[in-house]
Order: C-alpha cells, then structure tokens, then sequence
C-alpha cells in the first residue's frame, strides 16, 4: 500500500470471525490468525467484510471502566475485544484496537485530547491498527518484536520493542508477558487510575467468570493449557511487576483492589492443576 491515508484502507478485507485486516493486494482466500491454533475459522467458513462495511453498521461505544475509559463496538464483531484509553502528558495512549474506525468516533477522541501512541498486546488484537494510526495523524503503533512475522502490512508506522519492557510514557511501560504469543505483552500503568497501579495483560492473564482469579491458556477458544514451563516463565515476568487493580481485554473482566494477590493464587491454583 503506497499511501497510508485513512481513505487507503476503506476497501482492504478483515477477516468476519478475527477482524483483522489485511492489504487488498495479498488476494486472501484465508484468514491466518484464524488457521493458527490459538483461534478458529468461524462454522459458516472464511468470510470477509471491509472496515467501511463494519463502520456503516456499528458503533464505538465509550463507556468509563472504574477510572479508564474504554471503547467497544456495538453490536460486537470478532473476537468482541475493547480498547482503553489511557489518559498522559502529551497525549492518550490506546491500548489494544478494534476492528473499524468511524467519524463520530475520531470526534470524541479528539474532544479528549487526542492520541499519541498505539500499543497492542498480541496479534489477535491487531484488527484495524494500521487504519486507526492512520486516522488519528500517523501515530506510532508498539508492538513486542518476537510478533513482527504477523503483521502483514509494511507501515511506517509500526515500532517493534524488545526485551522484558519499554517505557512508554514516564508512567507507562510495555511489559514481555509470553505464552499465549510469544511476543504477548501488557500495558503497566505505574501510577494509575488509581493508588497502586494498573495492569492490562491483554490475554497473556485472562480473568475468568469467577472473577476472583485469573487463568493461562495458548488458547482460550480451543482449550490449549499453558504448560508448567511455560507458566513458570510468565509467573517470573509478572512477579516484579506492582498493581493493584487488572483490567482484562472483555466488558466486565476487571479486578479492582488487591488484583497482584488474586494473579499471585491463580498461579499457585493453576500448578496444581497441573499436577493433576
């Protein structure tokens, strides 16, 4: 895609089932992410759609979420994932993207002081990063570089980080939680929304229906367990890390108050679990 004007991306398919985009040009008979493990191709098949189709027939909601304010579309699409918006000095970080861009939507984010970076946990959640850098002035999009074979479009504005973090902002880090990927990440918020910190694991640490604990999984739609080694290796990612509240990637998976403790038992719960 030579250009990468938000005008560039109103025909490109995105896959129904993930909502991922991908360029016109790569003619795609399947959707990648969906062939891979972790998720599925939906039971009708692979269908296709474009971002203007999903736009003209649904809307960004913004609704507060205990501090942070997160978007999601509505009715849902794909894999149902939201998006915070994290308030900075310069400027909100998103973290996490949805699958389409709509005007209205663009209004209100500029109403709120507009944003200066994009950082993503994984690549299931990739959907219309290209297209929403694009719309919101060509900010960077962060993502862990052990996922860089999953992007399919060459951005200029894609920045890959590596290690087990990034500062972000003065307040933010990008943390290395492998898994579920291997580049999965989480977004630290060191200070906020409230005393403590924040974490967002993306779906590195996914909190479960009962939502006292937290869950590990390759795959949480085919019920792929992590294994003891691979859950011993993200343990020790997460054990330095300090928060006090965890906002998870769907509405209503949060954990306000003592979240590292409740994280720190579901590890200890899951290794038993293990040992059968």
């Amino acid at each position: 895609m030579a250009e990468f004007d938000r005008s560039s991306f109103s025909r490109v398919p995105v896959c129904v089932t993930c909502g991922t985009q991908y360029p016109e040009a790569e003619r795609m008979t399947e959707c990648p992410v969906c062939r891979d493990e972790r998720q599925f191709v939906g039971w009708k098949g692979q269908r296709w759609t474009t971002s203007t189709e999903i736009a003209a027939n649904h809307q960004i909601q913004f609704e507060d979420c205990a501090g942070v304010m997160t978007m999601s579309l509505a009715p849902e699409f794909g894999i149902g994932q939201r998006a915070f918006l994290i308030p900075q000095e310069g400027g909100m970080v998103m973290w996490e993207c949805l699958p389409a861009v709509t005007d209205a939507a663009l209004e209100r984010i500029a109403g709120m002081g507009g944003v200066q970076a994009i950082a993503i946990s994984h690549p299931h959640f990739y959907a219309a990063m290209h297209e929403w850098s694009a719309a919101l002035g060509g900010v960077p999009i962060y993502l862990h570089e052990s996922d860089e074979d999953w992007v399919r479009f060459d951005s200029p504005f894609l920045r890959f980080w590596e290690g087990h973090s990034f500062s972000l902002t003065a307040n933010l880090d990008l943390v290395h939680l492998p898994g579920h990927f291997d580049g999965s990440a989480g977004l630290h918020w060191k200070t906020g929304p409230r005393p403590g910190g924040s974490l967002y694991p993306g779906d590195a640490i996914q909190i479960v229906m009962d939502r006292r604990f937290v869950s590990f999984m390759r795959s949480y739609p085919n019920l792929i367990p992590l294994g003891p080694k691979a859950v011993r290796r993200l343990e020790e990612h997460v054990s330095p890390l300090v928060f006090s509240d965890l906002y998870g990637s769907f509405a209503g998976r949060e954990m306000i108050g003592d979240a590292k403790e409740r994280v720190e038992a579901s590890f200890a719960r899951y290794k038993v679990a293990l040992e059968g």
